[in-house]
């Protein structure tokens, strides 16, 4: 098992390491080259800053039984393709039962913001989000590993 981490804007990258450190898993952080990232435990794997540069890395590398990090859920859709487990940064576990729903609204509001040319601006991130997000990346850890 290996953990694939979509880091561009992500804001659990250093949860993430830090946690399959602690299960001595080995994690791949892949951002594209306008971001600095830097760490002595994960494989930082950098591409280029084309759209969806790094969606396309993680769904060529990651295999049945690896844990995909995104906020992106057309990443998602490939990944559970490739039975892999999939959870979000606020800690949704994203699955085959709930991939459809996302996609979805993820259209919906595009359609949205297209058509009125609103746009919602990320509230701040809670320390909630992160304790929910690590929590839930255990309980995966944990559920996979038996």
């Amino acid at each position: 098992m290996k953990i694939f981490v979509d880091a561009d804007g992500c804001p659990v990258v250093d949860i993430a390491i830090k946690t399959a450190k602690s299960y001595d898993l080995k994690i791949v952080v892949v951002k594209n080259f306008s971001h600095y990232l830097e760490d002595n435990y994960a494989t930082i794997v950098t591409v280029d800053q084309s759209p969806d540069s790094a969606d396309y890395y993680i769904a060529n590398h990651a295999s049945k039984g690896d844990i995909v990090i995104t906020q992106d859920y057309g990443l998602a859709a490939m990944a559970l393709a490739k039975e892999a487990f999939c959870i979000n940064q606020n800690g949704l576990i994203i699955s085959s039962e709930n991939i459809q729903q996302l996609l979805t609204r993820r259209h919906i509001n595009r359609e949205i913001r297209s058509r009125h040319h609103k746009y919602t601006k990320f509230k701040k991130r809670e320390p909630e989000q992160d304790a929910k997000f690590e929590r839930n990346l255990r309980y995966l850890i944990e559920k996979l590993s038996h």
